[in-house]
């Protein structure tokens, strides 16, 4: 099935215009759906995968007139309803909210720039062997689709799926995001920087020996015959 939000690559959305550099947000709403999203996060009960997750599950309707933080926004009423944080009835208003079990992790403003700072790596030891190594030529699986799960989520682009590449390096064995937005815990494998032609991602590039780098994990790959 085709992804609302697997939009690179695609014909007849016209050119990408960047912005200027010093431009970070367009209303002044936009930093505080930032913190809003980032705060909610620190609380534990959902993991980064299950959030992109949660903004592709985005009605295509509303997916496609949304803006940037009106996606984040959607996805994370969505994720505080089904964690259980908030009540659908207490995040539309029409009861009194309760005091969470989770207030006592609420951030306070002084903790957050060392939250911000330690991050949360995905990199993690791993059990399964790699495959590849640099200078291999792999293929990218054919379908950009969860094996895992019918509809979730992945990170292998619809553009990519099927195309011919070239291993640049092995970031070593990360949490696979197919397995870890649906509960299946964190299934790490390794993943590689993959260069893709141009001209093995789409029919009439203007540049056809430029190339695109995805990181990749390893079985989004097979090796190319």
């Amino acid at each position: 099935m085709s992804r609302v939000h697997d939009m690179g690559g695609r014909f007849g959305d016209g050119p990408v215009v960047p912005e200027a550099e010093d431009v970070r947000f367009h209303a002044d709403w936009h930093p505080r759906a930032l913190a809003l999203t980032l705060a909610s996060g620190s609380l534990g009960q959902w993991n980064l995968d299950t959030s992109r997750h949660a903004r592709e599950r985005l009605s295509p309707k509303d997916y496609s007139r949304f803006s940037y933080y009106e996606k984040w926004m959607g996805g994370l009423a969505t994720l505080l309803v089904d964690s259980g944080t908030v009540s659908r009835a207490e995040l539309a208003g029409t009861v009194p909210p309760e005091r969470s079990p989770l207030a006592d992790r609420a951030l306070k403003a002084d903790q957050v720039a060392a939250v911000l700072a330690k991050g949360g790596p995905v990199d993690r030891p791993g059990t399964i062997a790699a495959c590849f190594a640099p200078g291999d030529l792999v293929v990218a699986r054919r379908f950009a689709e969860n094996e895992k799960i019918d509809g979730g989520h992945t990170r292998l682009p619809s553009y990519a799926a099927g195309a011919r590449g070239r291993i640049l390096r092995l970031h070593g064995t990360h949490i696979l995001p197919d397995a870890h937005a649906h509960g299946l815990g964190e299934a790490p494998e390794p993943l590689y920087a993959v260069a893709f032609a141009a001209s093995q991602l789409w029919a009439h590039p203007e540049h056809p020996r430029d190339e695109v780098v995805l990181d990749m994990w390893q079985s989004y790959l097979t090796p190319a015959a």
